[in-house]
């Protein structure tokens, strides 16, 4: 199944690189090697289930190791699958 992914991490901050806790975890998607659509105001990433739900447990504690005080993540299964 192919599952498409959507978080945000807080705290936001303004203009400038981004805070640690959004940086580090665009870094743990693209070193598993899946494309990852990354902004201010959040991440969105798709791929097979067996790989992104593993990844996402590692997305929501390195995010809270970097200095977040939220994570609001979506889930949601492909249409086209």
């Amino acid at each position: 199944m192919w599952l498409r992914a959507e978080f945000t991490t807080e705290p936001f901050h303004g203009e400038g690189d981004p805070p640690p806790h959004a940086a580090e975890t665009l870094a743990v998607l693209e070193a598993a090697g899946l494309d990852c659509d990354f902004g201010p105001l959040g991440t969105s990433v798709s791929g097979p289930s067996e790989k992104l739900l593993d990844l996402l447990r590692d997305v929501l504690a390195t995010g809270f190791a970097h200095g977040a005080t939220r994570v609001t993540l979506q889930v949601e299964r492909d249409a086209d699958d």
